[in-house]
């Protein structure tokens, strides 16, 4: 329980209902979140938060279970007129608190938040690049031999999962099959014996056309992906994509994608990222990590 003013404000668990004020919330500090996006987090996990006493959301938190022992944290918004009395902490313990003390939980952070993630222990131990793109280029040089990329169909899930898994660090089953549904566009990637080797979704969101997650084993197969997802779309599109990905960065510089932010990846009850094979291009959005 929090005062301003002599105004009490309660921690509560957000659900549906909330959404339309989750999604004023975060246009108040230039976030696009929508209601499909809010949705598939609701589903996907927890959302916590503030209201006023007009029933006004003024502070946000987000956390994304995995399957086993990793949980994502997101959306951690406060109102401009209530900064200054520690919700953002407050909500964002309220989401460690959720998960066991054994669970490794990671965040993408901003600049702002970084100094509050720090000083609740968080450390960072990688980071991102975000990229914009407001004139897509199609590249014709992507015609790889023995492969072929098709549109998904549920009999895939449980590959994906596996590539998934093996790519991110940890199993999301939950959470993938809540972000097919969402999708604008859903790929695989098989080869000539028909098994999967990759996997892109694309969002659509507000503002941008959201590509990722992108998963392949090499950046020729992500870059055939984000061809295909990206290049029917007329408007701007976004990416995330890990560090250590040099040669998939320049096919998108090259793409007229600009690199707009490199934010850092921190985590708590660990010392090191998770166990990841190389194989993921573009992560599915900052709050799923």
């Amino acid at each position: 329980m929090v005062t301003k003013h002599k105004t009490v404000l309660d921690m509560e668990q957000f659900n549906k209902s909330d959404i339309a004020g989750l999604i004023e919330l975060s246009e108040s500090v230039g976030w696009d979140y929508d209601e499909q996006e809010i949705g598939t987090v609701l589903s996907s996990g927890k959302v916590f938060g503030h209201k006023n006493t007009e029933g006004k959301i003024v502070s946000s938190a987000a956390i994304v279970p995995y399957d086993t022992r990793l949980a994502s944290i997101g959306m951690v918004i406060v109102n401009e007129e209530y900064r200054g009395l520690s919700l953002g902490k407050k909500v964002t313990q309220k989401c460690i608190d959720s998960v066991s003390k054994d669970t490794t939980v990671m965040l993408i952070a901003t600049e702002i938040g970084k100094p509050l993630y720090e000083n609740m222990g968080f450390i960072s131990v990688d980071y991102v690049h975000k990229f914009l793109c407001d004139n897509y280029v199609p590249s014709d040089c992507l015609n790889i031999k023995d492969v072929v990329i098709e549109e998904y169909n549920e009999n895939d899930l449980s590959e994906i999962i596996k590539l998934d898994k093996d790519a991110f660090g940890d199993s999301r089953s939950h959470f993938l099959h809540n972000r097919i549904k969402q999708s604008e566009q859903c790929l695989v990637v098989k080869c000539t014996q028909g098994n999967i080797i990759g996997y892109g979704m694309s969002i659509l969101g507000p503002s941008n056309l959201i590509l990722g997650p992108i998963v392949a084993n090499d950046s020729e197969k992500a870059g055939m992906i984000l061809d295909r997802l990206a290049k029917k779309h007329s408007g701007k599109l976004r990416i995330d994509t890990p560090s250590g990905r040099e040669d998939f960065i320049l096919f998108l510089e090259c793409a007229g994608f600009i690199k707009v932010n490199t934010p850092p990846i921190m985590i708590l009850n660990s010392d090191q990222m998770p166990k990841r094979n190389h194989t993921l291009f573009g992560i599915a959005a900052q709050i799923f990590g």
